[in-house]
């Protein structure tokens, strides 16, 4: 019992000690700070969209920007396939907030000699046509969601977990918990200057490189606020994903490595008859992770690389289990898709330096954090042989073609949704 005593009150000491020193470093915020996030995306099997016909329109289905090469402030954290390359700049300056200001940039960016940074209107969201108004938007869940992990062609033992929604509606929040990352975006309002604006919404091209040299100018911005991006900082490039199997089989899904990756990261979801809702990650753990869909910091990455949330940088190929989107009477489901995330690094520059000295003040007159990812989504059950144009999707089995392509001869493969398969559970 005294060991014990003695044990907890060393601990405590320690702890006490270890929040002493980090409080004694008296840091206060920067007087201006940049964020950048730098976002590549791409639909598997298909060519890269950012200029072709009917691109503008496909970007709105998918809920993505106003057109090719048309970007809106945002996008770099979501979903982005057209245009594929998307850059957020986020420019919080204290002593001047909510005033315009406008970062140069190098010439192999290719968008001109500097990018303006405005500050954003507030805008009043109007309902699309045919949207159903929010109150009437809640249904109670029905079905069940079924959950698998891991990669590998057989169903492993313990699996699925099955969550059935027509229970508890306290139990169903376990469907979709797991590891997330918190919100470490910049928090944009009045006070900040954007970039894509009003001004200029340009997206990065094919050929773009942020290497180089970058300056912020303003009123009341530091004249000092210079940095110089390097290749780990730089646009990543697409995943080359490809698949092979049909819904029957195992879907075996590889990639080349992907330049700055640092882990890889899987999700596939579909329905299976009306009700039913299919989950699976390349993650060993059983949760589904739908919240690893953003930027990582470098801590988190190498966390979640020793716990085999994420894949080894190493890793080109990964199998989705047989069978885990066949009903028991051996019919495939339909609206499945595949999502694959490449994590790039993060980087932070501030001026001056951090002191040395723990009990030095520190108030940066600038700080800069840069973020990069890569992305890509594919059908499930379709061929798909890198980013060229589409294979052909032959069916697997003799008779007619799945129903969801009888009659579209021409017309496009429809590109799905995550927040289309969740209206199966909760009312189509």
């Amino acid at each position: 019992m005294l060991v014990s005593i003695r044990v907890r009150a060393t601990a405590l000491t320690l702890a006490c000690c270890a929040f002493g020193i980090a409080q004694a470093q008296n840091v206060k915020p920067p007087k201006a700070q940049l964020w950048m996030d730098v976002s590549t995306g791409t639909m598997a099997g298909m060519p890269e969209m950012d200029s072709m016909p009917g691109a503008g329109m496909l970007a709105g289905m998918m809920g993505g920007g106003r057109g090719a090469g048309n970007t809106s402030y945002g996008m770099a954290r979501g979903m982005n396939i057209m245009p594929s390359r998307v850059l957020d700049i986020a420019l919080h300056n204290r002593l001047k907030p909510g005033v315009e200001a406008s970062q140069t940039i190098p010439a192999g960016m290719r968008m001109g000699d500097s990018l303006p940074l405005v500050p954003p209107k507030a805008e009043v969201r109007e309902p699309e046509p045919g949207e159903m108004p929010r109150e009437h938007q809640m249904e109670r869940p029905k079905g069940r969601i079924l959950i698998y992990w891991g990669c590998g062609e057989a169903v492993r033992s313990g699996q699925p977990k099955i969550i059935d929604l027509s229970g508890n509606p306290a139990d169903w929040g376990t469907a979709f918990a797991g590891r997330y990352t918190p919100d470490r975006g910049a928090k944009v309002g009045p006070a900040y200057a954007l970039y894509p604006n009003e001004k200029n919404r340009v997206a990065l091209s094919r050929d773009s490189s942020l290497v180089g040299s970058h300056q912020v100018v303003g009123d009341g911005v530091p004249a000092s606020m210079k940095f110089t991006l390097g290749p780990a900082q730089d646009i990543m490039p697409a995943i080359d994903l490809q698949t092979s199997g049909s819904l029957k089989d195992s879907i075996v899904a590889s990639w080349g490595n992907v330049a700055n990756a640092r882990a890889y990261y899987l999700h596939a979801m579909g329905m299976l008859g009306n009700n039913d809702m299919v989950m699976w990650s390349s993650s060993e753990t059983g949760d589904t992770s739908m919240g690893l869909f953003d930027y990582l910091s470098n801590a988190t990455i190498e966390r979640w690389l020793k716990e085999r949330v994420l894949l080894q940088p190493d890793t080109t190929r990964c199998a989705i289990p047989k069978g885990i989107f066949t009903t028991a009477d051996g019919k495939s489901g339909e609206g499945g898709m595949l999502r694959m995330m490449a994590y790039g690094g993060e980087s932070n520059f501030a001026h001056p330096p951090r002191p040395a000295d723990p009990k030095a003040v520190w108030e940066p007159d600038w700080a800069v954090r840069v973020r990069v990812k890569s992305q890509t989504m594919a059908m499930l059950g379709a061929e798909s042989s890198g980013r060229g144009p589409s294979a052909s999707r032959p069916n697997p089995q003799p008779g007619p073609a799945p129903e969801q392509e009888q009659g579209s001869s021409g017309s496009l493969i429809p590109l799905p949704n995550p927040a289309g398969v969740l209206k199966g559970l909760f009312g189509r």
